[in-house]
This record gives structure tokens, C-alpha cells and sequence, in this order.
């Protein structure tokens, strides 16, 4: 933690300002900060906007969620579909054939599927006797014979995270790169809070460095280094723990006063800087929704274990 926060503080920050930038970084960051929380701060620090920082994050929580990935693997989880991403829209199919496994369907919205080596596809393998979907996650390679990536227009903000519809065409699979475990319980369901952790603290950790870059006051400083602080420890810890997503309600508030707080000191820096700023912020309120529903019903499964 300790050299976390130096680096956060002290290290010297040449701006990242492309894709391919950040992917070298984050290899770098990798040699001296082994847990993928650190390496996004460490490479967001250096960030020029909120979508490197973002991507920063995302992938920091994906081989959070999966230990295995090499760490220099770009990956994308690939779940959402015509009808959403909760389990009953879930219609790819993972088929077993005489030729082996097979996999077929179509996603939408996969984020950073276009600068991806690997796919995470959420897919059915059929339902079971209550008719519920029964799902799992492949790991496919991007250019896999059968996978089709088309990229989506870019959104109003961040437009540098890119999002895509891909297409799996009888993909083969090997039974090694079907991931062990639930698909929902074991890995969609974690994600979602994983995946905040991760990209709030490389989002903090932006603004923090954009701090020392712009000579904000010490103080806005302080509070970026004790909101890294507590997300990591928080994102050591079980994500599906009703505790912990209790505690993430509050850091959450916190750290949205933060980013209040940066608006108006982003008024004063380089107009290209504020302009990204007041575009990209819009970013820091998707899926509020969502985790207002967690952290409600993580004090509804604590009420009914105290009753």
C-alpha cells in the first residue's frame, strides 16, 4: 500500500494519450505492482482523459475477476444481448457436437471488444429442470475463426472506450477455455461490483493526477489518496459480501463530492483539458441505478440475518 500511495503521489507522470500508450504502461506497471487494483491507479495516474482511465480499470477488474489471465491480455466480457444482460436474455448457446464444442450467438455492447485478444462470452449451456438458464463463460480468442467484431459508434462521452456487436459464428472452443464455475453467481454477478471498484479508484486516481499536474491544493490531493486507500481494501475483499457493498455506498458518495469538487477546478485548467472533463463526466453516473438496487438489497440480506 505503502508504495502505492508514494507512487500516487511523488511519481513522475507522462501523460498517456492513446490506447497503445496505455497497454505499454500498464505492462510496465505490472513488473513493480502485481495486484491489478494498483496497476490501474498506477497507469491511470498518468491518464490524459476519463476514457484511458476508464479502460485502465476495466481491465484491472477483469483479471480481478479472473486470476488466470495473463496479465498483459486485453480482454472484453461479452454478456449483453438483444434483450439485456440478466441471465433469462443469455440466448448464445455453448453446443457440444461431434466435432466438439461449439459456440454460437450474438452480443451487443461489448466493451473494448475491438482492442481485445480475448473474449470472456457469457453463454447458456441449456436450462435445468426449473427452466432456469444455466449459464458459463468461455474465453475465446478474438480472431478466432467464426468471431465477427463490429464496432459500435462511439457515445457522447468517452468516446475513446470502444464498444462493438460480435458476432459467434460456430466457434469452436476447447474444453480448457470453458471457465469453472457459475457464469451469473461465479462471474457476471461479481463483476458488476468488481468492475466499480476497479474503475473508480483508476478514475480517482486520474483526477489525482491531474491534480498534481494543474497544482490543485494539497487538500484535494489528501482526499484522492484516502479514497485509494479505502477502495483497495475494498477491492481485496469479497465482492459479494452485503457488508462490503454497504461500505461501497459510502465511499461511492464520497468519492461523487470528490468529483464535484473537480468540476469547477477543472474551470480553470487548458480548455482541451476542461473540455474532456465537462464531456466525459456524464460517464461517472452510468449504472447509478443499478448499484442503488445492490446496495438495497445489502441491507435487506442483512436485516433478514439479524431477524
Amino acid at each position: 500500500m505503502i508504495a502505492l500511495l508514494r507512487h500516487l503521489l511523488t511519481a513522475a507522470i507522462d501523460p498517456i494519450d492513446s490506447m497503445d500508450a496505455l497497454r505499454v504502461r500498464a505492462r510496465e506497471a505490472a513488473a513493480t505492482f502485481p495486484v491489478p487494483f494498483d496497476r490501474a491507479v498506477v497507469t491511470a495516474l498518468a491518464c490524459d482523459r476519463v476514457g484511458f482511465a476508464f479502460a485502465a480499470g476495466y481491465q484491472a477488474a477483469l483479471h480481478t475477476l479472473v486470476p488466470a489471465l495473463p496479465f498483459d491480455l486485453a480482454v472484453s466480457l461479452c454478456a449483453t444481448e438483444e434483450g439485456g444482460a440478466h441471465p433469462r436474455a443469455i440466448a448464445t448457446r455453448l453446443e457440444e457436437t461431434e466435432a466438439g464444442l461449439v459456440l454460437r450467438g450474438k452480443k451487443r455492447w461489448s466493451t473494448f471488444a475491438p482492442a481485445a485478444d480475448a473474449l470472456l462470452v457469457v453463454t447458456s449451456i441449456g436450462v435445468d429442470d426449473g427452466g432456469k438458464n444455466r449459464l458459463r463463460v468461455v474465453r475465446v480468442d478474438s480472431k478466432a475463426d467464426g468471431v465477427r467484431i463490429e464496432p459500435m459508434p462511439p457515445p457522447p462521452f468517452a468516446p475513446e472506450i470502444p464498444h462493438a456487436e460480435v458476432t459467434l459464428d460456430g466457434v469452436r472452443v476447447r474444453e480448457e477455455d470453458v471457465l469453472e464455475g457459475d457464469g451469473y453467481d461465479g462471474y457476471l454477478k461479481p463483476f458488476r461490483t468488481i468492475e466499480d471498484l476497479h474503475v473508480f479508484g483508476a478514475l480517482v486516481a486520474h483526477v489525482g493526477g491531474m491534480a498534481r499536474a494543474l497544482s490543485w491544493p494539497r487538500a484535494f490531493v489528501e482526499e484522492v489518496a484516502a479514497a485509494i486507500v479505502g477502495l483497495r481494501a475494498m477491492a481485496l475483499s469479497d465482492a459479494m459480501s452485503p457488508e462490503l457493498h454497504i461500505a461501497l455506498g459510502g465511499a461511492f458518495t464520497q468519492i461523487r463530492a470528490l468529483l464535484d469538487r473537480a468540476t469547477p477546478l477543472f474551470g480553470a485548467a487548458p480548455a482541451e483539458i476542461r473540455e474532456r472533463w465537462e464531456r466525459d463526466r456524464a460517464l461517472l453516473g452510468i449504472a447509478g441505478n443499478a448499484r442503488g438496487k445492490r446496495l438495497e438489497a445489502a441491507w435487506a440480506t442483512l436485516a433478514r440475518e439479524r431477524d
